[in-house]
């Protein structure tokens, strides 16, 4: 099967000169020396290939075994070099791939901080998805750290670390 469909992106290659897009440009790949131990990295997906100075989609993803504990706020933190753009109106939360209504979505551009808050708190032991459309990517290349940290219901008023994303943006 492998075979037979990478004959078939060659030929129409060839036939109509056109290239496949490919979808390995736009997820994480084998990350060696990053800093961030391998269970601390989450998994993203960047749907229009992360490219500078261009409009893209991030689905930030938190695997099911991450989610111990409810979540009434997701913080995401990103660093001071990432000079791109949030639009806080395109914010969606899917849990198990059913989305989840939020309360608020709040763009602290000089704390580089995104807060967002589900109307009622997200149950542990569920696959997340945190959608970012309309994302002005950076004006210039890079690798960009964005650390997600929860605040749980009933808790001590701290967000909790719960991972990395590594984004690439080139």
């Amino acid at each position: 099967m492998r075979r037979l469909l990478s004959t078939l992106a060659l030929t129409s290659c060839l036939l109509t000169g056109f290239q496949t897009i490919s979808w390995a440009q736009s997820l994480p790949g084998l990350t060696l020396f990053s800093g961030v131990k391998g269970e601390n990295q989450l998994p993203f997906r960047l749907d229009f290939g992360g490219q500078t100075n261009s409009t893209d989609r991030y689905i930030l993803r938190i695997p099911a075994q991450k989610m111990k504990l409810a979540v009434a706020q997701f913080a995401i933190t990103y660093p001071d070099y990432y000079n791109g753009t949030f639009d806080t109106k395109n914010v969606e939360v899917r849990v198990k791939g059913k989305k989840v209504a939020l309360s608020e979505v709040k763009w602290n551009q000089e704390g580089r901080v995104i807060e967002i808050f589900p109307q009622e708190p997200v149950p542990a032991g569920g696959r997340v998805e945190l959608e970012l459309s309309n994302v002005q990517n950076p004006a210039f290349g890079g690798v960009y750290y964005f650390n997600c940290q929860i605040l749980s219901p009933g808790d001590v008023p701290l967000l909790r670390y719960l991972g990395t994303w590594i984004i690439s943006v080139s």
